[in-house]
């Protein structure tokens, strides 16, 4: 991009953000590519400059009025105000309440939850919610359905930090469950200016790690084999910081390399539906097996 259409972009992303906080009201990153379609021309385009405005300003996105599209979900023991309105995450059902994509709008958290369980995949998410696992172990649930977005990142810390409750995280025992994990602990490379507010210390790994996979005879159909590139994305993450200063990660990611095989929270359906909320979590809870 020139130097020239760059400037121009700029200003024009600065003038719809003026105009928003002006009229105080949100709008996604997608509505503000669609105000000029013809300068910003592809989205991306129109994304980085909002990045570089945010990272210009010292402040985050949410705070300019452009929020992204609702994608994580909470639910179990917590009651928060939403914008005035009062929520109860006990009573949202199996799909949970959505995460409100303006932190700012977030108060008056409570809970008498012991942890929040932050789970990788929605799949997981929801056999957790349908038990109504926070119930047998009192607990917030949240995840991103993947890879973490802003959102779910600002509510995370917001219920770590105020709520004052460890974290434990259940990922796929993969290179990349660690690097989502990696996102909401150290923060992305891309948004890298705005990690102080985004990340949430000290979360802790519960599962599924590489030793797991023998300890609870996850049978060998249900174990993949690591691509070379997965096998060097583990190389990687063993030379990352947040890695190396825990030696029980170092030494899970060790065993990962070593072996090959990775496997996905839902290998331990293969002992049935409900194993994940009716013996597997409760084993790891009561012997306090985390990282």
């Amino acid at each position: 991009m020139s130097s020239v259409r760059k400037s121009t972009i700029t200003a024009r992303i600065l003038h719809l953000i003026h105009q928003l906080c002006l009229r105080d009201i949100h709008v996604t990153k997608r509505d503000l590519f669609y105000t000029d379609v013809k300068l910003f021309q592809d989205q991306s385009q129109s994304d980085a400059v909002l990045d570089d405005v945010s990272c210009m300003l010292s402040c985050t996105r949410s705070s300019l009025n452009v929020i992204a599209s609702e994608k994580g979900v909470v639910v179990g023991r917590l009651i928060f105000s939403d914008n005035g309105d009062l929520i109860d995450c006990t009573k949202m059902g199996m799909g949970g309440k959505a995460i409100p994509p303006n932190i700012d709008r977030v108060g008056d958290m409570q809970s008498d939850a012991l942890f929040i369980l932050l789970v990788e995949k929605d799949a997981a998410y929801i056999r957790l919610a349908e038990d109504r696992f926070y119930n047998r172990f009192p607990c917030i649930i949240v995840t991103a359905k993947g890879q973490p977005d802003v959102a779910t990142r600002l509510f995370l810390r917001k219920m770590k930090m105020e709520l004052k409750l460890p974290v434990l995280a259940l990922v796929d025992s993969d290179p990349y469950g660690l690097k989502i994990l990696s996102v909401y602990g150290c923060g992305s490379k891309n948004m890298s200016y705005d990690s102080a507010n985004l990340t949430t210390p000290d979360i802790k790994w519960l599962g599924i790690r590489p030793s797991d996979l023998d300890k609870y005879g996850i049978p060998e159909q249900c174990r993949l084999p690591m691509t070379e590139q997965d096998i060097k994305t583990g190389k990687d993450l063993l030379e990352e910081d947040f890695v190396k200063k825990n030696p029980g990660w170092v030494e899970e990611l060790t065993l990962m390399v070593k072996t090959k095989q990775k496997a996905e929270i839902q290998a331990l359906s293969s002992f049935g539906f409900q194993y994940l909320s009716e013996v597997y979590l409760p084993l790891k809870l009561q012997q306090q097996d985390w990282l």
